[in-house]
């Protein structure tokens, strides 16, 4: 039980940090990603809190702002690319 208040507390700081941070177009944005991709997300959300502790962040971050950083987080996964090969036999 103590762990589950204990990520629960942590959930919350989270939240009212991204929520300190962003501005409130920015967050529905990021409680869009979360519901159709909870790893990217999990992975923005991550990096955000490391600017925002690094000292990094001038301001909030607007949702333009998160759409830059966005893209720039899935881009590798966007160029992947799967090709089939198909080779005709010789009669």
């Amino acid at each position: 039980m103590n762990e589950e208040q204990e990520a629960a507390e942590l959930e919350a700081a989270k939240k009212s940090l991204l929520m300190k941070i962003l501005t409130k177009d920015a967050y529905e944005r990021l409680g869009r990603v979360r519901m159709s991709n909870s790893m990217v997300a999990a992975q923005l959300e991550l990096y955000l809190i490391q600017v925002y502790q690094s000292g990094q962040l001038a301001g909030s971050i607007t949702d333009e702002k998160l759409k830059q950083i966005l893209s720039v987080l899935t881009t590798d996964k966007k160029k992947t690319k799967i090709k089939r090969v198909v080779k005709k036999r010789k009669k």
